[in-house]
Order: C-alpha cells, then structure tokens, then sequence
C-alpha cells in the first residue's frame, strides 16, 4: 500500500468497477465510496438482492463475468474506468480482472479500497481469528448510539443500524480487519482491537507462525501515538503482546488490555449482583471494572465470548473520549448482526437460529452460548456443514470435540468454497469419531433432507436449534422452521 495525503488518494481513484459486487465485503466498500460520490459501476457471478439496491441507485450492473463488460459499463456511463476493485475470489483468472490487467487499469483488493475510504477519517481496525464481526458490528453501534455517527465496514448486516456500512457523518470510522488473505496489513488505524490469535485459513499462511505474524506487522500499522485494545484472556494474543511491546513503547503506541484477567485494564466480571434482574430484551448482564470504578452492563445476545466482545467495544468507546458509563450503556443498544446467533424464526415452541461459526474454537463459543439461552432440562440440536477440505483436515478432532456437547448434530458434507476437493478429506473425519465412543449425540453424517427430519423429529418445546457454518447452511434455517410448523400442527 502507498500511503498518500487522504483527500488525493481518494481522488485518484476515479470512477471504480467492482468484482464481486454483491459480496458482504465489496458491497460495503462500494456503498461508501457512492455516499462519498465515488461513481461506481459493478459485475457479479450471481444477480442477488443486494444488486438491485445498487440498480435502483442508478449504478450499472452486470451479471456474470465477461471480458466486455469493462467496455459495456463504459459505454453506459459515458466515462472510462480508472479503478477495479476485487473480491478475494475475482483474481487472476476472471475475464474482467484479466482485462483490466491487460488494459492498464488500476486493480485493488476491496481492503484498499477501504483504507483509501478511511484515509481522511480516524480509524478503529477490529481484527482476531474470532469474533471480529461481531465486535465491529458492535462498536459501530456503540459509537452511533453514543451520537458520534461513525462509519462503518462490516463484514455482515448489523441490525439496528440497517447495513453493513455507512459513510457516516462523524470523525470516527470502524472497520473489520480480515487476517484470512493478509488484506489487514492495508490499513493504517489510529485504534486497532485484536479479540484473539489463533491457526486458521493456513490454506493461505501455511502455519501457525506466519498467522502470528501477520498480526505483529498489523500492530506495526498502528499510527504513532495511536492505541492498541488486545484481549488478555486469550494465549495468542498475549504471545503476540511480548513480542511487539518494545515497537510499541518505541512508538508511543499505547496498550489497553480487557479481560476477566486480574491484570487486564478493562475487566470483565460475570456475577450480577444478587437478586438482580436481567432487563426485557437482554440475553446477559455483567460487570465492567476499570481502575476500581464498577459499571454494569446488559446485552441481547448471549455467551461470554459475546460479553468479552462487548468489553472491547467499550475500550474503544473509551479511546474515542466516552465515559465508561456511557460506554457501558450504549453498547446495549446491540441488537445483533446476520449470521451471529441470528434468530430465524420459532414453531412448535422451538428456537431456530443461524450462526456462521466455522472455526472449532467458535463452534464451542456457540453451543456454550446456546445453553445459556435455554432452560435446563432442554436441549440443543445442530446442523453442521464444514467449511473448507483444508480447515477440516487441520481440525477435524477440535470439531468433533466441540459438537459433543450438543444433544443432536446432523453433519452435512464440506462446503468447498474456493477449494478444490482433497483425496481423503471428507465430512467422515469429524462424524466418525463424534459419533463413537461413550454417550454420542444424536445423528450421524447426513444429507440436508434427512438432517432437517433428524432435527425436527427429535426437537421439543423450549429447545433450540443451530444451523452452524460459513457456507450454505445457512439456506435451511427457514425450512426448519417451516418443518417444525408443519409438525407441530398435526
């Protein structure tokens, strides 16, 4: 990344064409750079709903990628494109990124984009191998609810603000920082939260020493006399703390550490007072302690891993001048976020929500969180469809182990995303030994039909239902509840 004076980079970026328009990471580049009065234009595989929200705009579209589609747009704008920003998936390959390239088109990936968005604003960078969504979705919320009116680039929906991202109005803007492709590297951020650092997506790093590197060269973006919000609960992130402490003192870097550690700065307490009632609308309530001042804090969503999130929306909340009851207060006006323990609709007394967990670690996060939104004595059921031949053969005991806990999991087969398949790598390694042993859950290795019958046939009233995973499980939480509907009426 060059960097350049904020307003003139933004500048030269000129009229832009998107690859991969309709993704959850371009369609948020693109809609702030059109608020900020970027002409855009842009071509996806498939004509999604997000689509016509940009046609209605006036902004041309195309569907399927065709080498002449550069001209087309062209044509119908009445102006050459400058720029073309790519999804991860449009490289090298595409016709219209091969012919931008062939053309001498400048080409950026979506996170340059961004930075380049962000240039002119003060930035708060939420990266971690987990719960980066979340915690950006939060504190864009946060700050927005405090009235600082931010804008935001997230990597879902975030309900209560309506998007996935906003121009905004004030001088704060929040991003999430993806580590899967290395892009995090192209920001510059005056704040940057890390919530954990963990192995993933070693289909592009290779190991879990260059995963932990690319997270040290993140903390060395970090503008001079800026502020870095690390989780100290989590053996990564304290790794990585040791290891860059020196560069940041050197920097002038300051560190603010939460956690339910003792030694975090910003810490988490989970016991509420006695007697206490948790608020209508509010899945948990915890406390907040900083240098010996007590909050309390309340949030729709549950799981700890959810409150530790909220925790370091609050540390930002403080970085950006809010008093730690403000803070505190506001990021309750969360509401939660698409693909987050999203609530798909109830039948029958049963609970049916989608998550997008796809890492073992977030997969026990969840089902910990999922008994703590039931009563005792009822139980959890799963959907579970793997996500990646490579991320199933580096973890497939870590799933297994986490998936234990539920009472029913149905195992569908790996969805491949970008990948191609691997001989011997199969679904089979996480249910064979999940469903061995002492005391297994229900189920078995499934298709999608048999695991909506396996799932509602052993669903009661007052239980709840997960459809978990990164790729198009997500599709069955509607027939689910429709299922349970259908049963729970005859």
């Amino acid at each position: 990344m060059t960097d350049a004076a904020p307003s003139d980079r933004l500048a030269r970026i000129g009229r832009v064409h998107f690859l991969g328009l309709a993704g959850v990471g371009v369609s948020a580049v693109a809609r702030v750079m059109q608020a900020q009065g970027v002409p855009i234009s842009g071509t996806d595989a498939k004509d999604l709903p997000v689509l016509d929200e940009f046609r209605t705009s006036g902004v041309p579209v195309r569907v399927g990628y065709r080498r002449e589609n550069i001209t087309s747009v062209e044509q119908e704008a009445g102006a050459r494109i400058d720029t073309v920003i790519a999804s991860s998936v449009a490289q090298a390959g595409n016709p219209e990124y091969d012919e931008a390239v062939r053309r001498g088109v400048r080409v950026l990936h979506r996170s340059e984009g961004l930075a380049a968005v962000m240039d002119a604003r003060r930035g708060v960078a939420v990266a971690g191998t987990h719960g980066k969504t979340t915690t950006s979705s939060m504190t864009a919320t946060l700050l927005d609810a405090a009235g600082l009116r931010p804008g935001f680039a997230v990597g879902a929906s975030v309900a209560g603000l309506g998007t996935n991202a906003s121009a905004g109005e004030g001088e704060w803007f929040v991003a999430e920082a993806d580590e899967s492709d290395g892009s995090l590297l192209n920001y510059r951020p005056e704040i940057a939260v890390i919530t954990n650092v963990e192995a993933d997506h070693l289909d592009h790093h290779g190991t879990p020493e260059a995963v932990h590197r690319v997270f040290v060269d993140f903390t060395a973006r970090i503008l001079d006399g800026g502020t870095l919000i690390l989780c100290l609960d989590d053996e990564g992130a304290r790794e990585l703390l040791a290891d860059v402490a020196d560069d940041l003192a050197a920097r002038s870097v300051e560190v603010m550490t939460y956690g339910r550690s003792p030694e975090a700065a910003l810490r988490l307490t989970d016991d509420p007072e006695p007697g206490r009632r948790i608020p209508d609308g509010a899945a948990q309530t915890f406390g907040i302690e900083e240098d010996g001042r007590s909050v309390r804090a309340s949030l729709s969503v549950p799981g700890g891993h959810n409150a530790l999130n909220a925790l370091a929306s609050v540390a930002v909340g403080r970085r950006t001048g809010l008093s730690l009851e403000d803070s505190a207060v506001t990021v309750g006006a969360f509401r939660g976020v698409a693909r987050r323990f999203d609530l798909q609709g109830e039948a029958a007394g049963v609970r049916v929500y989608d998550d997008y967990a796809h890492h073992p670690t977030e997969v026990a996060a969840l089902l910990t969180a999922a008994r703590e939104a039931v009563d005792p004595g009822s139980r959890v059921h799963v959907i579970f469809q793997p996500h990646l031949f490579s991320r199933t053969q580096e973890f497939a005991a870590e799933f297994s182990a986490a998936l234990r806990t539920a009472d029913t999991v149905a195992v569908l087969e790996i969805y491949p995303a970008r990948e191609r398949p691997v001989e011997g790598v199969t679904a089979a390694l996480i249910a064979d030994p999940l469903f061995a042993g002492d005391r297994p859950p229900r189920g078995g290795l499934q298709g999608r039909e048999e695991a909506v019958r396996t799932v509602v046939g052993a669903a009661a009233p007052g239980d709840l239902v997960l459809t978990v995973g990164a790729g198009d499980v997500t599709a069955l939480g509607p027939r689910l509840v429709e299922a349970l509907s259908a049963e729970g009426s005859r």
